[in-house]
């Protein structure tokens, strides 16, 4: 379970904000200011940072100067600040991502993920409805037995589930797996391998329950 410490001081948004991430599987600690922020950080261990800009007792630009000089977790901004200069500020400052208020509490959640991902501390098992992904091993399991996914089919079963409760447009799809098949996939080819993922995954691949179809939008995993 990845531990978040949000940093903001509109109570608001920490209980409000707190109580989703808790429901998406999230531990979550909360801070009202620069200084809480610090002594935090000074006496737990946390996997990534949620730190708005315009703080009580200072901003969060030095908080992000002293996380990025002290502590290696990954820092996404949540202000509503988004002119141009401080999205720059921030991001010189080694802030990761950087998500404006009002914001969608699903793509936060697909952000937090992405950002954990990539700094490598996000679990290498994933689970989801009987289906288990070992990101480490590289491989996926149906209630224990092996899949035996091709790359592309891993690949795409991976995208889903790192993105689970986001709609999914085919052309967001083909740029994910675009890297492994290059020029060989097609809008066809997408087609092809979902239902070739929906014949291993699902109960019943004619009426799927793990990859939904979205009419008119995609496809999406999850709730």
């Amino acid at each position: 379970m990845a531990r978040i410490l949000l940093v903001e001081d509109d109570k608001s948004i920490i209980d409000n904000l707190s109580a989703f991430l808790k429901k998406e599987g999230f531990d979550v600690d909360t801070a009202t200011g620069r200084r809480a922020a610090m002594d935090k950080l000074n006496s737990a261990s946390y996997d990534l940072i949620l730190l708005d800009i315009s703080l009580k007792d200072g901003n969060g630009f030095s908080v992000c100067s002293a996380v990025k000089a002290n502590f290696n977790i990954p820092v996404i901004f949540l202000t509503a600040s988004d002119d141009e200069y401080s999205v720059v500020a921030g991001f010189d400052l080694g802030a990761d991502d950087y998500v404006s208020k009002p914001f969608r509490p699903r793509e936060l959640v697909s952000r937090i993920k992405n950002v954990l991902r990539r700094s490598n501390k996000l679990g290498t098992i994933i689970e989801y409805k009987g289906i288990t992904i070992d990101t480490e091993k590289g491989i996926a399991m149906k209630n224990g037995r092996d899949l035996f996914l091709t790359a592309l089919e891993y690949r795409l079963l991976l995208v889903f589930f790192n993105n689970k409760g986001a709609v999914l447009s085919r052309n967001k799809l083909l740029e994910e797996i675009w890297n492994i098949a290059g020029e060989f996939v097609n809008d066809n080819t997408l087609t092809v391998y979902i239902k070739r993922l929906r014949d291993k995954i699902e109960d019943d691949p004619q009426n799927p329950t793990i990859i939904r179809t979205v009419r008119g939008l995609g496809y999406k995993v999850g709730d």
